[in-house]
């Protein structure tokens, strides 16, 4: 792997140069570029410039075209014949044989084998602990207030509602979350010194979680009725390859504590900038499930994913020749003028239906249910305890090129005076 990412970046710059040099027409030029940390951390303005310019944007530096409007994102991640996966999904086209990866037939075969134990039925047997955990974590931030809302909510609430649903829990919360950021880093791979040492890094974390999966299951320490309990039984009767249910494994752990932790981070901060939905969503509490999928719009956990392209791929007027590495700028679509009013507004009474935050087409996030779960969990106890939030410092965000949230966020809360909380005379 490390190999095929260190050949294809070499490639890339000599594509790049040639490509640069004979843009062409109707592809506008940008700088647009996802793996600079001032731009991973606040890349809205740099989504304002694309969605105000052309259909389809190029940077010669990652030799990378960019779609940014809503409408040609949504359908770029349909077109699932003609952009494929299976190149990889990141700036470093790694590629090993998973759900992300893979194209059809590959991709429904591995997709069925996973369906039963993410399906909505499934999950609501989840439902008494992710409520409890949530109560738990917000409680802690009531009693602790100032504090660190990455740390006191964000990662305990995400990690230990992953690992249960998975099967993994038990082990320290925290060393999850930094194995977990590790192995993340793998996606942020680069031509140059420290570029190798992210992509070093990210092997050992990801080694590490397919350590720590492969011990529970050769010790039997998974439960029929967790996600990788079921995985494992269906590799037993060779359904799944063990590569294959490895691969799962991480992906689940990774995936689903990664952009359910920065949902949750991000929260907080949009409550604290927008004091008065969270007032709004205090009078009217049946916006929650709609206050939460626009927190999801809003503040994209995913920013971006790629694609390659099979064939010529035609956007408007512009032409994207075949065998291109198309970013499909999730972050910026779901701030698109064109589908949003008011895009960079929250607003929590908002129909953001349709947003890209969890994909679309066949490559749609197979965890949405569970991340809005956790969110509306999170959001209700917010809603019923805490009357405001201030931000104390300013906050500190990753600078991953594919994913948007928090480090850190600290915060103090107000909590909300109720008739039931006021003592009598």
């Amino acid at each position: 792997m490390v190999a095929k990412v260190l050949a294809l970046t070499t490639a890339k710059k000599a594509r790049s140069r040639l490509v640069g040099s004979n843009t062409h027409q109707h592809v506008q030029l940008t700088d647009f570029d996802p793996l600079d940390p001032a731009t991973a951390a606040n890349p809205y303005p740099y989504y304002r410039a694309l969605l105000a310019g052309e259909r389809v944007h190029y940077n010669p530096k990652r030799d990378v075209y960019i779609l940014s409007r809503y409408s040609d994102v949504r359908d770029a991640a349909r077109n699932h014949d003609v952009l494929s996966s299976a190149s990889g999904v990141t700036f470093s086209q790694g590629s090993p044989p998973f759900l992300p990866t893979s194209d059809q037939p590959a991709h429904t075969r591995m997709r069925k084998q996973l369906a039963p134990g993410l399906s909505r039925g499934a999950l609501e047997t989840w439902r008494p602990l992710v409520d409890e955990l949530a109560r738990e974590v917000v409680g802690r931030l009531l009693a602790q207030t100032p504090a660190d809302v990455v740390s006191t909510v964000a990662t305990p609430m995400t990690m230990r509602t992953i690992t249960n649903v998975l099967g993994v829990a038990g082990g320290d919360a925290a060393a999850f979350a930094r194995l977990s950021n590790q192995a993340i880093r793998i996606t942020e791979v680069n031509f140059s010194t420290q570029g190798l040492v992210s992509l070093m890094q990210g092997i050992t974390g990801f080694r590490k979680l397919r350590a720590l999966f492969t011990h529970r299951r050769d010790n039997g320490l998974l439960k029929n009725s967790t996600v990788l309990g079921q995985l494992t039984a269906l590799a037993e009767q060779g359904r799944l390859s063990d590569s294959e249910l490895s691969l799962f494994a991480v992906l689940l752990m990774v995936a689903g504590y990664e952009t359910s932790a920065n949902m949750i981070s991000t929260l907080f901060l949009t409550l604290a900038n927008f004091p008065d939905q969270l007032e709004l969503l205090a009078q009217r509490p049946e916006l929650i499930p709609s206050a939460i999928e626009e927190q999801l719009r809003f503040m994209s956990p995913v920013q971006n994913i790629c694609r390659t392209t099979r064939v010529d791929y035609r956007v408007g007027d512009a032409v994207i020749p075949a065998g291109s590495l198309v970013l499909l700028a999730w972050g910026a679509a779901n701030r698109d003028p064109r589908q949003f009013d008011d895009p960079d507004v929250f607003r929590a009474d908002r129909n953001s239906a349709g947003h890209l935050a969890f994909g679309s087409g066949i490559h749609a996030c197979p965890g949405a249910q569970l991340a809005r779960m956790e969110g509306q969990a999170v959001l209700r106890e917010i809603v019923e305890h805490i009357e405001r939030i201030d931000v104390l410092e300013p906050p500190a965000w990753t600078t991953n090129a594919n994913l948007r949230g928090l480090t850190r966020l600290k915060v103090a809360v107000t909590p909300r005076v109720t008739a039931t909380s006021l003592s009598p005379v």
